[in-house]
């Protein structure tokens, strides 16, 4: 007999249906699944038998074949147990089903058990976009499947219930989001608690109000790292879509912790200087998603930039361009977003005191020179804002004089993005980091004065077209944050502080 059940798989974060073929005839007993199975698809032939025979249906001398379709796409994980148990039941002949408009996705133990899996978001919502009536999921997926509108999604914890609910014979709960879990923003670090440093506290807040990236460069116990922790505090909220898309690469990457349903606060992300270039970009023999994707819509820290190898600092000018990154297999392309703030603190040199006002450099000039070239000029030229920090008086640090709250300067961040959201309204674009050349003289003008001093500024700093189109974005932040419709030479002089360390300490770019 034959049965075909409906499921779901994923190419990066985008799913696709897959149609669980299963026959069975009377043949020497076997049990065959084909349709470029993995290793964890492939086991699911020692799993769906005993888990069978332990819901009280007896063994029988049959030859099944499963044929997971399309045949030409590579299928990966435990998320067709269910689906293929359904349709073993069906073909053998101990069950008959009417399975129009329903697709499931799951996992099961021998036991019967049906367990969590991956990327049950993308799944649950593609379903509702294709018309299916029902979708069942296990219960450990139900926070985040509860997003989906327009389908139905039922979640169970064992094979047992969804038998009987295919037989008329019980129900399975609704997938229901959790109650609103307390706000975790007050327990962000505050901008408050860093004494000083108003000038790298003004480049925080450009850069959290435009999406643009920031490398904040001076000697140890500055504060480089203490400021780049408080970013998210400053950053606006992230809107449905924005929550949804982050969600979505979190439940791909079986990251998404237990009970949420959406990820309401921007991702911050900051791996240690030894990673790969294959955990920060995305890859690896069963693709998932990379720290940058991880990153998308929120920060990736990079702390100690230098220390990174130079091949991964590299791998990443195409994703910050792109806002997106390209995986490519034998048979599979895969595509994950990477529209994510690179915020990098690194020290001036090997020892940390080269430009220090009291300290002196250990450092021989070969040796810092060195030491600055493991960061590439077309890298720093994909960053929009470069910001030393220097150590702080011993008055302002000693100082009970309060400092400004992150919670004040997200009120400027946030009325500059709304600036910005009706600006480029329909576009796709979320913030001033994003604008492409085509939009970039109508989303920039410019007073006469400002047009001046940017010509000016472009013959003496030699700047290349990015540096120029950069420059042009981040004066548009800094007018947007004081509600200015035109660029003026204030805004445009603020941008060019913004590019010159490094003339200072790689000569140009």
């Amino acid at each position: 007999m034959y049965c075909a059940v409906s499921s779901f798989g994923l190419a990066g974060i985008e799913p696709y249906v897959v149609s669980v073929e299963v026959d069975a005839r009377r043949a020497l007993p076997g049990f065959d699944i084909v349709g470029l199975p993995d290793a964890a698809v492939k086991e699911s032939r020692e799993r769906v038998p005993p888990a069978s025979q332990n819901l009280g249906y007896k063994a029988t001398v049959v030859k099944v074949v499963a044929n997971l379709a399309p045949a030409d796409q590579k299928k990966a994980g435990s998320v067709y147990d269910l689906p293929l148990l359904v349709g073993y039941l069906c073909a053998c002949g101990y069950e008959s089903f009417d399975l129009s408009g329903i697709a499931m996705v799951g996992e099961i133990g021998l036991s019967g058990e049906v367990r969590g899996i991956s990327g049950v978001l993308p799944m649950v919502l593609d379903a509702a976009r294709l018309g299916f009536s029902k979708v069942i999921v296990p219960a450990e997926n139900a926070a985040e499947a509860s997003v989906a509108k327009g389908v139905e999604v039922l979640c169970t914890s064992h094979a047992g219930e969804v038998i009987a609910y295919l037989r008329g014979e019980g129900s399975l709960p609704q997938a229901k989001a959790p109650s609103t879990p307390e706000c975790r923003e007050a327990y962000l670090p505050d901008l408050s608690e860093v004494k000083g440093q108003v000038e790298a506290k003004r480049a925080l807040e450009v850069a959290a109000a435009g999406g643009h990236n920031l490398l904040l460069i001076g000697p140890p116990g500055t504060g480089k790292s203490m400021l780049a922790k408080r970013l998210p505090s400053i950053l606006p909220p992230l809107s449905e879509e924005e929550a949804v898309e982050a969600t979505k690469i979190y439940s791909v990457a079986g990251m998404l912790p237990a009970g949420v349903s959406l990820l309401r606060d921007r991702p911050f992300r900051s791996p240690h200087h030894t990673v790969s270039a294959a955990s920060l970009t995305g890859g690896g023999s069963l693709p998932r998603p990379g720290e940058i994707s991880l990153a998308h819509n929120g920060v990736l820290f990079l702390d100690e930039l230098p220390q990174f190898s130079r091949s991964v600092l590299e791998v990443l000018r195409q994703p910050l361009e792109d806002g997106e990154v390209t995986i490519s297999r034998v048979r599979q392309r895969l595509t994950y977003p990477s529209r994510a703030m690179l915020v990098a603190a690194m020290n001036p040199c090997p020892c940390g005191y080269f430009g220090h006002p009291t300290q002196s450099c250990t450092c021989t000039p070969r040796a810092v020179e060195q030491y600055l070239g493991r960061v590439s000029g077309p890298l720093l030229d994909r960053i929009d804002l470069h910001m030393e920090v220097l150590p702080v008086e011993y008055q302002k640090l000693s100082s009970n004089r309060p400092e400004e709250s992150s919670a004040s300067v997200r009120q400027r961040v946030v009325a500059a993005r709304k600036l910005q959201a009706k600006r480029f309204a329909g576009s796709g674009i979320a913030c001033n980091a994003q604008i492409p050349p085509a939009l970039l003289a109508r989303s920039c003008p410019l007073e006469p004065a400002a047009e001046k001093l940017l010509a000016a500024a472009f013959e003496r700093m030699g700047l290349s077209a990015r540096g120029y189109g950069r420059i042009l974005k981040v004066a548009r932040t800094a007018a947007d944050l004081e509600g200015a419709e035109t660029i003026g030479p204030a805004h445009i002089s603020q941008a060019i502080q913004f590019r010159g360390l490094d003339r200072k300490y790689w000569g140009g770019v």
